[in-house]
């Protein structure tokens, strides 16, 4: 995903665990692990609201976008088939 999120660096700065931050802000610990890893598809502006007024920080310092590396496209081969007729 090319989305990074940077949960753990603000956590750290501010000494504080992940259990502190959910206690704060009404959430539970599984649904803060799972956006702290990188495994949340999704975030409500609520729930990013919270964790802002908690780190007192901007949306930015939590998400960062990371383009993701593009493969190289091989030309495009004709039909595997045979086109004999």
């Amino acid at each position: 995903m090319a989305i990074a999120v940077k949960l753990d660096d603000l956590l750290y700065d501010r000494r504080m665990t992940l259990t502190d931050l959910a206690d704060r802000i009404g959430i539970t610990l599984a649904n803060l692990s799972i956006l702290k890893t990188g495994k949340a598809r999704a975030i409500r502006f609520s729930t990013l609201d919270a964790i802002c007024e908690a780190l007192e920080c901007q949306p930015g310092d939590i998400l960062r976008f990371e383009p993701e590396q593009v493969e190289e496209k091989r030309p495009a081969q004709a039909s595997r088939r045979s086109v004999s007729r």
